[in-house]
């Protein structure tokens, strides 16, 4: 059968409202209490916080369930699987009240000019493991501890993600660009690294 890819599910602006910013929570519940709506949802929701102020160590929280989320998207999983270690791992009252205060307005405002459109981008099997082509090496990159290289990559994750939870194939085309922006900031960052340690290592050792 496959999923019903015309299907318009839920705003994101009311699935991020519903999230309970009390108490503490796993990452494994979050999941859970997203039910269908996970996979568009959850690629915005681990992908926004790198980009705005928010407690240190967010990347390492969030990062590898959104390298596992993004690669299901990849192979064209139907339902989102999480392995134990990550599903219990816990996310701090403090983050998700962070997220929620601050994204939750601009969302609104996104979603005023969001609309199904260019479905081509978003609407078949094969658009979805695009998306996930092109997300899974961000979310990787994400993940990993590289200076000054998160905002852009989660950038373009959130868009994508938004494109897909609204079937906007525009949004998701705004994503693809700034992918391609990411990679050629992270290679620069990358190179100046590399020639940053080379030139530490030739003063050293004189060479």
């Amino acid at each position: 059968a496959g999923k019903d890819k015309a299907a318009k599910p839920s705003r994101l602006s009311d699935i991020v409202k519903s999230i309970n910013t009390e108490d503490d929570t796993t990452i494994g519940a979050l999941v859970d209490s997203l039910g269908e709506r996970a996979f568009g949802a959850l690629m915005f929701i681990f992908a926004v916080p790198n980009i705005i102020p928010t407690p240190p160590g967010t990347s390492a929280i969030l990062g590898l369930p959104l390298v596992i989320l993004t690669w299901q998207v990849l192979i064209g999983r139907q339902s989102l699987w999480l392995p134990a270690v990550v599903r219990h791992r816990r996310i701090s009252r403090e983050l998700i009240s962070a997220f929620v205060n601050k994204v939750t307005p601009v969302m609104a405002r996104l979603e005023r000019v969001l609309k199904p459109r260019i479905g081509f981008l978003v609407s078949s099997d094969a658009s979805e493991r695009l998306i996930g082509l092109v997300t899974f090496p961000l979310a990787v990159a994400l993940f990993l501890p590289i200076p000054f290289g998160n905002i852009l990559p989660a950038a373009a994750i959130a868009c994508v993600a938004l494109g897909l939870a609204e079937r906007d194939g525009l949004a998701v085309g705004v994503g693809y660009a700034l992918a391609l922006a990411s990679v050629a900031v992270l290679a620069a960052i990358s190179s100046a690294l590399y020639i940053g340690v080379m030139a530490f290592f030739n003063a050293l050792f004189g060479l």
